[in-house]
């Protein structure tokens, strides 16, 4: 037994692992518009995500939250 390759595809792949092993993956990350994108995409909306966090998380807001928060709970209580 070798360890290659079979010589020839099966006709039609049963498995899932067949499947994936067939799946022409070069082809789709050559031809399509999403993979050219991608990346450009994450790197773009980075800064925003960024800006984003710091204005959620700033101590002012943290501390806001907070005090809602309590007020919320002793109303509960």
């Amino acid at each position: 037994m070798s360890d290659s390759a079979p010589s020839r595809p099966m006709k039609f792949p049963y498995t899932i692992s067949a499947k994936i092993a067939q799946f022409p993956f070069k082809y789709y990350v050559t031809n399509q518009w999403i993979w050219k994108y991608w990346m450009v995409g994450i790197a773009a909306s980075i800064p925003i995500f960024y800006k984003i966090h710091k204005l959620a998380n700033s101590p002012e807001n943290v501390s806001k939250w907070a005090e809602m928060r309590r007020k919320e709970a002793a109303a509960h209580h």
